[in-house]
């Protein structure tokens, strides 16, 4: 049977795709290099689904690794989730993300293309809207305008796989643009577990709600949104990664093109928003306190998920309260 490999699958979001996937009857492949996730992730996998699979400790910058994997597998597809992804971070470290995030995906690419696999999904990320002139955000919307590496790394893969569309058209590429995914897999053996400080909000907020960080920094209240606080489009994760078997079977189903998709819920919640739920579902208290506005962040981001719920049936079932009590199920297992 053909599999699907999932790069950066012991992270976050590969993880609860490669879920999906398992208990979708798909095979899979999973290449990671642990660098911000985890062997045991990939362990809880294979004790939620009741399947196993191949798996190889594998940076993307060396070929010769992508050549053994593609030798040694049946491989009809590659989703791809290898790449840095904290904002913040990358304004601090630009080569860095511009090194993990761009030339692994030219090497994988180039692979690929050797070995005649040419089906890719793609994690983007409306960071690449930059700073939006409108909102919602829909596929329509000007992209290049990015605010911070994390976003340009993620536009310039864009152009490069449209490139190579236009080059070759025998490629099916989906190229998913991710607003901010948030929660964690019902059981609680999966979720969002960075190797260092988190970055991202959920993870910090849930740190501090059990004592191993001391208080949440909201970065600026000042912005022009109803609280003054940063509002984005929170997803949940399994949401997020069921999108991905959806743009699989679109790829699987159609032929050939390049199609790209909003993943998000179409509602803007603010940072206190967020804070708020999380206490309130929970019935724990956040300590937080307001800092100055990040560099690269921007006021307000959210999706127009209209034309992945026409195309390929995506629709996000699950609300903020869900990603909030299941980020809290997740730190409280790990604990």
């Amino acid at each position: 049977m053909k599999k699907i490999l999932v790069t950066g699958g012991a992270g976050y979001i590969g993880t609860h795709t490669c879920v999906e996937l398992l208990n979708r009857g798909y095979e899979i492949v999973v290449l990671d290099n642990f660098s911000n996730s985890k062997e045991s992730a990939l362990e809880n996998v294979k004790k939620i689904t009741g399947k196993d699979f191949k798996f190889y400790n594998v940076d993307m910058i060396d070929k010769k690794a992508l050549d053994t994997i593609f030798d040694e597998n049946d491989i009809e597809a590659v989703i791809d989730f290898a790449a840095y992804k904290a904002v913040g971070e990358s304004v601090e470290k630009p080569v860095e993300y511009y090194t993990n995030n761009v030339s692994t995906v030219l090497n994988l690419l180039d692979r690929m293309k050797a070995h005649n696999v040419k089906k890719i999904v793609f994690s983007s990320s409306a960071t690449v809207y930059g700073d939006p002139k409108v909102v919602p955000i829909t596929e329509e919307s000007p992209t290049g305008g990015t605010t911070n590496p994390y976003g340009t790394s993620k536009y310039m893969v864009e152009q490069i796989l449209k490139d190579l569309y236009k080059s070759d058209n025998t490629w099916d590429i989906a190229i998913l643009r991710y607003f901010n995914p948030i929660g964690a897999h019902e059981s609680g053996l999966i979720g969002e577990a960075p190797n260092s400080i988190p970055a991202n909000l959920m993870p910090y907020i849930v740190k501090v709600a059990s004592g191993k960080l001391e208080k949440l920094s909201v970065f600026g209240n000042d912005y022009n949104t109803k609280d003054g606080t940063g509002v984005r489009d929170y997803i949940h994760v399994v949401d997020l990664a069921v999108g991905h078997i959806k743009a699989i079977e679109k790829l699987n189903k159609e032929g050939k093109g390049l199609f790209i998709y909003n993943l998000g819920t179409g509602k803007g919640y603010s940072v206190l928003d967020i804070v708020n739920t999380f206490e309130k579902v929970n019935n724990i208290k956040v300590n937080y306190t307001i800092a100055p506005r990040r560099k690269g962040d921007i006021a307000t981001c959210f999706a127009d998920p209209e034309k992945a719920r026409k195309e390929i049936g995506f629709e996000a079932k699950k609300t903020l309260e869900d990603m909030c009590r299941d980020s809290w199920n997740f730190e409280k297992n790990i604990n």
